[in-house]
């Protein structure tokens, strides 16, 4: 096994739009959202154990989810778990893990992966990952990695490539989940693939591409690096935090970069981003149904039903609604619609003992 290989993983989100399933004290990233038996960070753990050596593996968290990582988590050191004091997005998420492996292993090849995503063929993802560590190995390339689209998805970035014959193929362009009209341009014209927000790049790549495209954080990590390995990198990276802009390494660094490439995956990818991608990957019943309950339908279609065993829930007349029972909440609502989850929270904030429900 590659001992310069190093894993890196996200674990920052609130999950707003899994609210009120996903909570602040517990976001997606700790539950079984696919009732596996295992949360999503314990799967994603696990995907890399055989490319990597477990202690190889960091997790980027926010402080107050650091004992709930160890829980899941627990053959983690305690310098295995990076905690973040406030979030600032995945630019100085990334930053961090990298100039602390850095300290670790000049040497250093960085898988970094979102703690919370779906991969369901994942010999054929292992397999992707390893021939893109070894173009990061020898080339100073910084790679993401693509899949290819099933349909024109507006809740994904794409990420459109120059053709060549190589497995590394150079990025032309970062768009952002674009209209639907958009979107189906991009399926036909062949050339755009999903943006998977997987990254693969040599240590020295990444620190060199945020000093030339995010000088600020670059300043801000180079003045504590030394500390990042030691007993004061809490306090150090407590005083470093506040001084970094909240930016996304794709805004940040992907961007802007004329050394970026993509590699194409296609091994059953869900960012498990919404409600509507539950459905989709969930096991169906009568009318396309997701039912995580005990419960009674009818002439109900395309519903997700959850809530507890010693609950009955009966559901009528209802067609694309999420209907479930969350501890303390309970939702009726229509689960495509992503953007209203965003509205739901921002309203129960507002409300007298807000903190009960979010």
């Amino acid at each position: 096994m590659n001992k310069n290989l190093y894993v890196v993983l996200m674990a920052g989100g609130v999950g707003v739009r899994f609210w009120p399933y996903s909570r602040n004290s517990k976001p997606k990233q700790f539950l079984d959202v696919l009732g596996t038996g295992k949360t999503l960070i314990q799967s994603t753990f696990e995907r890399f154990l055989p490319i990597c050596l477990p202690e190889n593996i960091f997790v980027v968290t926010h402080e107050e989810h650091a004992s709930i990582v160890k829980e899941q988590l627990p053959g983690l050191a305690p310098g295995q778990i990076l905690t973040e004091p406030m979030r600032k997005n995945t630019g100085a998420c990334i930053a961090y893990a990298s100039y602390k492996i850095q300290q670790l292993n000049a040497e250093a090849i960085i898988v970094v992966s979102p703690a919370d995503h779906l991969i369901l063929k994942e010999n054929q993802f292992l397999d992707v990952v390893r021939k893109a560590v070894d173009q990061a190995r020898v080339d100073d390339k910084l790679i993401t990695i693509g899949i290819q689209p099933t349909r024109p998805e507006t809740g994904y970035g794409y990420i459109q490539y120059h053709t060549e014959k190589s497995f590394a193929k150079k990025v032309k362009t970062f768009t952002e989940k674009p209209e639907l009209a958009l979107a189906k341009k991009f399926i036909e014209s062949g050339d755009f693939v999903w943006n998977a927000g997987i990254f693969i790049w040599s240590v020295k790549a990444i620190v060199k591409a945020i000093q030339l495209y995010m000088p600020e954080t670059a300043e801000v990590f180079e003045e504590i690096k030394t500390k990042l390995t030691t007993g004061q990198e809490k306090e150090a990276i407590r005083a470093a935090y506040p001084q970094c802009k909240s930016v996304s390494i794709d805004y940040g660094v992907m961007e802007k970069a004329s050394n970026v490439y993509v590699c194409l995956g296609d091994f059953s990818w869900s960012d498990l981003g919404s409600w509507a991608s539950i459905q989709e990957i969930s096991p169906k019943y009568h009318d396309n149904n997701v039912i995580r309950a005990n419960a009674l339908t009818y002439d109900a279609r395309n519903c997700i039903i959850k809530g507890s065993d010693n609950k009955l829930i009966v559901v009528q007349g209802l067609n694309g609604y999420l209907v479930g029972e969350f501890g303390n909440v309970v939702i009726v609502c229509e689960k495509d619609k992503e953007e209203q989850f965003r509205r739901f929270v921002n309203d129960v904030k507002a409300r007298p003992n807000a903190n009960e429900f979010i």
